[in-house]
């Protein structure tokens, strides 16, 4: 009998070859890791979606000159916090003229001891009025920093699109208010 052995430098080449192999997939997946975040923005910006924080650049040329006042919107402001923060409207509501360019004003107030991060995310109901609604300046653009047992007013400027359709006669404005990079303690109590 005879019994075949193996030459081990056949082994050797093919364990290089898919180490080598190996490397090359974790190096692609790591840069696809990387890629991902660039991609992502890349699409929502093309698409339009996930635009809810960034600036309406065409709203800054809005006029009182396009107010269409024959017809009335009323604009109800509502606000949510998650952590140590109390946030609300100064008005819960106000009608206006599509094309109007108008300022709310929101409060909030950090109950901590300790300096807090927060970002606001805008909520639009109904769903078609996304488009229609217009912030010329809004504290949701940027993150907020508030010291401790600090009150803020923030002022959100917008206009309500004339060619908003005509069967919409109420639209929700909603924020809600997180606190970015909570503390363990707190992020697991909430």
């Amino acid at each position: 009998m005879s019994t075949q052995q193996e030459d081990p430098r056949i082994d050797r080449s093919f364990n290089r070859s898919m180490l080598f192999k190996l490397f090359v997939v974790a190096a692609m997946m790591f840069g696809f890791g990387f890629a991902l975040v660039p991609m992502y923005r890349a699409i929502c910006q093309i698409t339009g979606i996930n635009n809810l924080v960034q600036r309406d650049v065409g709203a800054r040329e809005a006029k009182n000159t396009q107010v269409d006042a024959s017809r009335t919107v009323s604009i109800e402001f509502d606000a949510n916090a998650r952590g140590p923060l109390q946030f609300k409207p100064e008005q819960s509501n106000l009608d206006i003229h599509p094309g109007e360019v108008m300022t709310v004003m929101y409060q909030v107030t950090n109950e901590q001891g300790r300096t807090v991060k927060a970002q606001a995310i805008p909520s639009y109901a109904p769903k078609q009025a996304t488009e229609y609604f217009k912030k010329i300046e809004c504290f949701c653009f940027t993150q907020q920093t508030l010291e401790p047992n600090e009150t803020k007013r923030m002022p959100v400027v917008f206009v309500v699109d004339p060619k908003l359709p005509k069967d919409v006669k109420t639209i929700t404005l909603s924020y809600t208010f997180f606190e970015l990079d909570a503390p363990k303690s707190v992020a697991k109590g909430s």
